[in-house]
């Protein structure tokens, strides 16, 4: 994560991109594939519930790739490089399953502190609680289920016993929720919505602004 100064010389984080990521094209793999729809947890309930508590960041160090793949279906994802081909061992990125996949195996790992202690939404893992110390013993609990289970965490985008940061695109705080700045400048550079299917998109952001008809009434 760096820092870099906008047009109103306000302070943004930016994420730094490191390395490499493959990613195969799986159209037709996941076209045959029949879906799992295992649901995702609720963005705005989980930032509720972080909102106002000191908490933690986790980050599954290369999430889906902690997920290794049945030996019998491990054919399904070869691909070819020239010269070489190639088949993963571990989930890919690109298969349709894969999201809902790895979900549900962080729920059953994390299951007796979800919406107690912690938040899980795919490899984004936040630990909270009103203060400090049992901030520290909640972590102490839910890092010794990733020793148990080898769940790797990435080191470089783990925060500890803070008050406020981004999580999920949203910046939570001791007063609430607020959107990210570094997205503020992109709605404000986009066109005015002319169907209705782009201003259902635009008010969807509306749950994380204050009282908007005070701040601009129509």
């Amino acid at each position: 994560m760096t820092v870099v100064k906008n047009q109103n010389n306000e302070l943004i984080p930016q994420r730094t991109v490191t390395g490499w990521r493959m990613s195969i094209d799986y159209r037709k793999l996941n076209a045959a594939t029949r879906k799992d729809h295992f649901s995702l947890p609720f963005i705005d309930e989980m930032l509720e519930r972080l909102a106002k508590h000191s908490f933690c960041y986790l980050d599954g160090y290369f999430g889906y790739h902690q997920i290794p793949i049945y030996p019998e279906d491990q054919s399904k994802t070869t691909f070819t490089c020239p010269y070489k081909t190639f088949t993963y061992r571990r989930m890919s990125f690109g298969l349709c399953n894969a999201p809902a996949s790895f979900q549900r195996c962080m729920m059953a790992i994390f299951s007796d502190f979800i919406e107690d202690i912690m938040e899980v939404f795919m490899d984004d893992f936040s630990v909270d609680s009103k203060s400090f110390d049992d901030c520290l013993e909640n972590l102490e609990k839910v890092l010794k289920i990733c020793q148990e289970v080898d769940l790797v965490l990435n080191w470089e985008k783990c925060h500890f016993m803070v008050r406020e940061g981004i999580v999920l695109g949203h910046k939570i705080l001791e007063r609430g929720i607020e959107v990210d700045r570094a997205k503020i400048e992109v709605i404000e550079q986009l066109p005015p919505p002319t169907n209705i299917k782009a201003i259902r998109s635009f008010l969807g952001q509306q749950d994380f602004i204050g009282d908007p008809s005070k701040i601009s009434p129509i």
